[in-house]
């Protein structure tokens, strides 16, 4: 009898024990956010099935090996609310606040759009939500989804094109005044200053077109003007929803992407992996060995050492929602099944900046948020500012700072006819 107990006993406590620890790991899900935190890589919300968009906080723990089986999964507190196709940045005054940016919102785990705020702040180090007060907020921002942030060493945030999703039930409408209107692209700021926007979409709510990436928008934070250049080498397939990481030398590497028709359903979703050289601006494909990771769009990417690590997203057109990882070692190009602590720092991103959490008060964080920042010609003063959407948010106790690297050019043209590049 005893034998019995002792055997029921470690069925259900087995059962359960087992059952736990295969819950500890996110739902299957694509179109979240994801951000970097030293070794915490954190990604917040996204859509999963069926077809909710969640609130959930996730990170993956980077601190210590593992096997891609078995990725170290943790669970952080909840979002005010459910989130998908937004942006995500890490504040280089602390090293620690991440600003979650536009995207979709919603009350958590159903389909009811619910606008409540267009930045929400997360402290990771008390794992704490707050919703920042945004002065001067320009309302067209308001529901811009499908877009990508960076952030510069002075915590100044620039964003550009998107769509305005205003509930449901509406059908998106492209956000610009220019003609470089753009959305499900990559955007990654470079160490001299530039921006440099890759794939994506462009158009308006009535005719959207893929953009060419042999020709790509470069907009440079120092004196706030855009240039095209001009792309060699290898010829990339234009695609939307890819991922892009910086490294260290200077190569911007992406990863997937696809094609959609005309209702906005994935069509083809790709597996290569390019590289950009940003100093010669050619596209290499590099040869790659291991076992390759599959197709995927709308999935994130992050690069910690030498490890660009891709996680979630959608595989084809049946299949929507996964939760694996991935993992290429750049500095031989091999797909990896091990996360190992690497000894050296190769590649680290060159968005790392040098400003410690001991430098700064991260309550005194500045924010300059400019959406499409773009000078039409032949534009007053009143009128640029009104349409190229510039906002700005200030936190408590910090006035807007004396020098704004340099004043804006009114009348900078637009890239496109009898535009010369540079």
């Amino acid at each position: 009898m005893k034998s019995l107990y002792y055997t029921l006993f470690f069925v259900i406590f087995g059962s359960r024990y087992l059952f736990a620890i295969c819950q500890n790991a996110p739902s299957p899900r694509r179109e979240q956010a994801s951000t970097l935190v030293d070794t915490r890589l954190y990604f917040f919300g996204g859509n999963t099935l069926p077809t909710f968009n969640s609130n959930e906080v996730w990170y993956l723990d980077l601190s210590s090996s593992f096997n891609i089986s078995t990725p170290s999964w943790h669970s952080n507190v909840v979002m005010p609310v459910g989130y998908n196709l937004g942006t995500s940045c890490l504040s280089p005054i602390d090293n620690s606040t991440v600003f979650l940016i536009g995207g979709r919102t919603w009350i958590a785990n159903t389909r009811n759009f619910s606008y409540t705020s267009s930045v929400y702040q997360f402290n990771s180090k008390v794992s704490q939500w707050t919703t920042p007060t945004i002065n001067n907020f320009n309302s067209s921002f308001t529901s811009r989804n499908e877009i990508q942030a960076v952030i510069d060493n002075y915590g100044k945030i620039f964003i550009f094109g998107g769509s305005d999703y205003i509930n449901p039930t509406i059908t998106p409408n492209y956000t610009s005044q220019s003609a470089l209107t753009y959305v499900r692209y990559t955007a990654t700021l470079l160490p001299n200053g530039l921006i440099v926007y890759i794939g994506g979409s462009s158009g308006s709510s009535t005719s959207v077109r893929v953009n060419n990436i042999s020709q790509i928008q470069v907009f440079g934070t120092k004196l706030y003007a855009w240039s095209t250049k001009p792309i060699s080498g290898s010829t990339i397939a234009p695609r939307r929803y890819h991922s892009a990481v910086l490294t260290q030398d200077g190569n911007i590497i992406i990863y997937g992407g696809s094609t959609h028709d005309s209702s906005g359903n994935i069509v083809y979703v790709y597996s290569d992996i390019a590289v950009l050289n940003t100093n010669s601006w050619v596209w290499t494909v590099p040869s790659v060995s291991g076992t390759s990771a599959p197709p995927l769009t709308q999935h994130s990417a992050a690069l910690n050492k030498n490890y660009m690590i891709l996680a979630f997203g959608a595989t084809s057109t049946s299949i929507l929602h996964t939760n694996n990882i991935y993992i290429l070692d750049i500095q031989n190009y091999t797909w990896v099944t091990t996360f190992n602590i690497p000894t050296t720092n190769p590649a680290n991103p060159t968005q790392s900046n040098g400003n410690s959490s001991t430098d700064h008060d991260s309550s005194n964080l500045y924010i300059g948020i400019g959406i499409e920042i773009i000078a039409t010609p032949g534009t007053s003063k009143d009128d640029h500012i009104r349409e190229t959407h510039i906002s700005t948010i200030y936190t408590p106790r910090m006035p807007p700072p004396a020098k704004y690297e340099l004043t804006p050019t009114y009348g900078v043209p637009v890239p496109g006819n009898n535009y010369h590049s540079s």
